[in-house]
């Protein structure tokens, strides 16, 4: 009778035990260990109307929900928050953004335990101690689909030899450019990982890394809105299209303009609107740090 009370124990613990596969994937305990909640009220644009209101882009309002969500199920994604840009107008705005709204921010989630994941893209990822690499070698260069058509031809995608004249015009800029990317390029100080924060290099990382945490939630802070935030693997879309929900802090983020929108942000403001279209939800940093100061416990 002990025998099978000490049995039946053991398997009951080992629901909740952590495990790890043979790729050394770390899977941690199923049970629940924070019950904590936030009360968000995430901002997204209706592409609908009510009854008897004409379907017209006019009509289409930005409206909010209220959600309660899982602290343990959500963590702030930093996308390439630098010390450097090439634009002088956009390192401004990313300076102060990162220094006023930023760092607080992660202040208050590091306070509260929510996690912080850095996406600082290379060669800044690879080289901090905190650099995850969460899947065998062997998978890291495996196309998604094998027997996939090799086309267009890599002259085309390269825009060298007969295609070279579709390429951009030279820049002479360019290679300075570059050398700074690779020799001096840097987190920014206000939001450099602490402690044990991971620092992962691209999505399917991001996405194993989240899967480990039981991760849902992806708050989205960082650089550019219209660039990296839109079109890196691990950016708000690549991680939309991936099933998690994607919530931009839009307070927390800048896009890169020219000459006919820099007086207006017509190009960052036309990013928001397109994930609040299309892609997720928006949020801005005072009201996250709110609810992170508010959280409480699951009834």
């Amino acid at each position: 009778m002990t025998r099978t009370i000490l049995c039946l124990l053991g398997s009951v613990l080992s629901l909740g035990a952590a495990t790890t596969d043979k790729d050394g994937t770390h899977h941690p305990a199923t049970q629940d260990t924070d019950m904590r909640t936030l009360h968000i009220k995430p901002r997204y644009a209706r592409l609908y109307t009510d009854e008897g209101v004409p379907l017209a882009e006019r009509n289409y309002q930005r409206v909010t929900l209220d959600w309660t969500v899982r602290l343990d199920h959500c963590a702030v994604v930093c996308v390439d928050c630098w010390a450097w840009h090439f634009s002088e107008e956009t390192m401004a705005r990313i300076d102060v953004i990162t220094r006023e709204r930023i760092a607080p921010l992660l202040a208050a989630c590091r306070k509260q335990g929510m996690l912080v994941i850095h996406a600082p893209a290379d060669p800044v990822a690879s080289k901090h101690p905190n650099f995850v690499r969460l899947r065998p070698k062997s998978a890291q260069a495996q196309p998604a689909f094998p027997d996939s058509p090799e086309w267009p031809p890599p002259e085309f995608r390269s825009k060298t030899g007969p295609y070279a004249r579709f390429a951009r015009p030279h820049e002479p800029q360019a290679a300075q450019r570059a050398a700074h990317r690779d020799t001096q390029r840097d987190f920014h100080p206000a939001a450099k990982p602490e402690g044990d924060e991971p620092v992962i290099l691209d999505g399917e990382d991001l996405h194993r890394l989240c899967a480990q945490r039981h991760i849902l939630h992806l708050f989205f802070v960082g650089f550019n809105t219209n660039a990296c935030i839109m079109m890196r693997d691990y950016g708000l879309p690549a991680m939309a299209r991936r099933g998690y929900q994607t919530i931009l802090l839009r307070d927390c983020t800048t896009g890169m303009e020219i000459a006919d929108t820099v007086d207006t942000m017509t190009c960052t403001e036309g990013t928001i609107a397109d994930i609040e279209q299309f892609l997720g939800y928006t949020l801005t940093s005072t009201e996250l740090i709110q609810a992170l100061s508010e959280a409480t416990a699951k009834p």
